[in-house]
């Protein structure tokens, strides 16, 4: 069975034009990487978990921010790697700066045996939707077009 992920993609209407809040990974690996490597705060879940649950839950590890208001869905997608992705949009205005995301541990540099530890997303940032299409991974794009017929 493939593995399952649920997000949200918080949305607020500037003066302009719609804008979407994304989030940076962090870690090493990512550290150097800007378009398309941004995502929507998502995390995986298990059978015994409703993608709405999972997403409230992963949205708050990995921004440290509680969303009372309802959440709109967005449908599902699935990545290439056979990931199936379930969003849900939320009208809101977080500060950024704020972020406090959960941490992992690794082994870094590798073959090291150094671990260190890396916070889940190192940064979040608002975007129009023309910067957030070229930030956001390939495979979670769809989902600002399903946002923008949705709200």
């Amino acid at each position: 069975m493939a593995k399952r992920s649920a997000g949200i993609l918080p949305y607020r209407r500037s003066t302009n034009e719609l804008q979407v809040l994304l989030v940076h990974p962090g870690g090493p690996f990512w550290q150097s990487r800007d378009l398309g490597a941004w995502s929507i705060a998502k995390g995986e879940y298990g059978d015994d978990e409703q993608p709405e649950a999972a997403a409230r839950r992963e949205f708050v590890e990995e921004t440290g921010w509680q969303l009372k208001a309802a959440l709109l869905p967005l449908g599902e997608l699935r990545q290439r790697g056979g990931k199936l992705i379930t969003a849900f949009g939320v009208e809101g205005d977080f500060d950024a700066g704020s972020l406090r995301s959960n941490m992992f541990e690794m082994e870094w540099p590798p073959r090291s045996g150094r671990i260190q530890l890396f916070p889940e997303i190192d940064r979040a940032g608002w975007f129009g939707l023309d910067m957030a299409r070229e930030k956001l991974l390939v495979g979670q794009r769809p989902f600002l077009d399903r946002l923008v017929v949705s709200v």
